[in-house]
């Protein structure tokens, strides 16, 4: 008996093993995602008739949350700061669903003007009655060396990421609180996770943002139907490198890069409301080679180390001779020949 149990004990351990490296071979996500993904809940069942909040929504992954989210049937609140842009998605979001032009409030917001936030979620919940989801997702990102950046680079990096966040979050909790139910979501990236070569103040601004909630969710517990969420997307086909900082904050980027070999924004976007609609805290969203920077910085920070310290050299080299176009494809190269290497030499 104790031989059969055994026997069917191992049998199982085996297969989730099986499992759990299947899908990180052909996943895009964590396995918690992904199995999510696979047999959770539907975002277009869990998410219909919610009032969702997405800041920066004019643009990049903000836009496609608004589109798949009116395609669930949510209600939406849109804000960025651009106006016109916000007015040119929700008009798409129409066209896309069954929404009624009531169903979707633009509300031009800038996470700087921290004075506004109170005002503007009241306007949110006079409009709506209440607010089910924010999603955090408004931001700039980084190109530049430290050693060539102003500190007043650094200074606007943390108060729009950090802080323009922390300011919102601030006012829209205590509604949820109120109410006993809610969900914050906040996209973070795997620059939150890890450390990013060219992008010190963002890779900072993100850890902060990691930190800050991770820890806002453990003061919580008397609140079990209040969902704090981290998204760490890896590399998207975004314009957030086109609105990126530089070393002089009004200088900008040169060179883009390439959008060729990044995940798709309606891919990314898509696992983003499963977890949501799953309750899933934290979720890891790339495809591979990227993916297993997540895995080793979690499990193997030895490979990890040799695994940045090569990418990191070639895409600050890349940067210096102004070739920043193909690093993407590079990391994947390198990443591949990287890993399998220092996962020899390390035994981890």
């Amino acid at each position: 008996m104790d031989w059969c149990f055994s026997s069917l004990l191992w049998s199982f351990i085996l297969l989730c093993l099986l499992v759990h490296v299947v899908c990180f071979i052909f996943g895009d996500a964590d396995v918690i995602l992904q199995l999510a993904s696979l047999i959770g809940h539907k975002p277009e069942s869990k998410l219909r008739g919610l009032v969702v909040w997405v800041t920066g929504a004019s643009s990049g992954i903000g836009e496609e949350l608004a589109y798949q989210l009116a395609k669930c049937g949510s209600r939406l609140v849109l804000s960025a700061r651009r106006e016109d842009q916000l007015n040119r998605v929700k008009l798409k979001c129409l066209e896309l669903s069954s929404l009624k032009d009531e169903d979707i409030l633009v509300l031009p917001l800038d996470l700087l003007e921290r004075k506004s936030h109170e005002e503007k979620t009241k306007t949110v919940i006079e409009n709506f009655g209440h607010i089910d989801v924010l999603i955090n997702n408004g931001g700039r990102s980084q190109r530049s060396l430290f050693l060539e950046t102003h500190v007043e680079v650094y200074e606007a990096l943390m108060e729009l990421n950090f802080i323009g966040t922390v300011s919102l979050t601030k006012q829209v909790l205590p509604h949820m609180t109120q109410r006993g139910r809610g969900s914050v979501v906040t996209v973070s990236s795997v620059a939150g996770l890890a450390g990013v070569p060219l992008s010190t103040g963002y890779s900072a601004s993100k850890h902060a943002l990691q930190g800050f909630f991770n820890s806002l969710r453990t003061e919580l517990t008397d609140f079990p139907n209040i969902l704090i969420s981290m998204v760490c997307p890896g590399p998207v086909q975004s314009d957030i490198v086109n609105n990126a900082f530089t070393e002089d904050l009004n200088k900008p980027v040169a060179i883009a890069g390439s959008q060729e070999h990044k995940m798709s924004t309606s891919r990314c976007v898509r696992l983003m409301l499963v977890g949501i609609a799953n309750g899933v805290k934290e979720m890891w969203i790339a495809q591979q080679p990227f993916l297993m920077f997540y895995y080793a910085w979690q499990y193997a920070p030895t490979v990890a180390w040799a695994m940045t310290n090569q990418l990191g050299r070639k895409r600050v080299q890349n940067f210096k001779a102004g070739v920043l176009a193909g690093h993407v494809r590079t990391c994947l190269t390198l990443a591949k020949t990287t890993y399998f290497s220092s996962f020899l030499v390390s035994g981890k």
